[in-house]
């Protein structure tokens, strides 16, 4: 399944952290569920089961809709512009 979304993806991007959320490390925090790393711009970031969200704050703020999950043996992406996994 995919979506129009993909099409306008990178080749490839670059994580701009390994095992933990880029916003909440910024703001001195802890406590993520799971990681998602951005496909558009390589932003890694917290889940919706997170307490602070911040893979979707990322969507809202950037509008850059496909994540996919960062946690190791994942590979499934979610588009947030289409709610669906992709």
């Amino acid at each position: 399944m995919s979506c129009e979304h993909v099409a306008t993806l990178p080749a490839e991007v670059t994580a701009d952290a390994d095992d933990f959320c880029a916003d909440c490390r910024a703001a001195g925090e802890s406590g993520w569920v799971h990681l998602r790393l951005c496909l558009t711009c390589g932003h890694v970031a917290c889940c919706d089961s997170s307490p602070r969200r911040h893979a979707s704050a990322h969507y809202a703020a950037d509008g850059h809709p496909i994540v996919r999950s960062y946690e190791p043996g994942e590979t499934w992406r979610w588009c947030y512009a289409d709610s669906r996994v992709v």
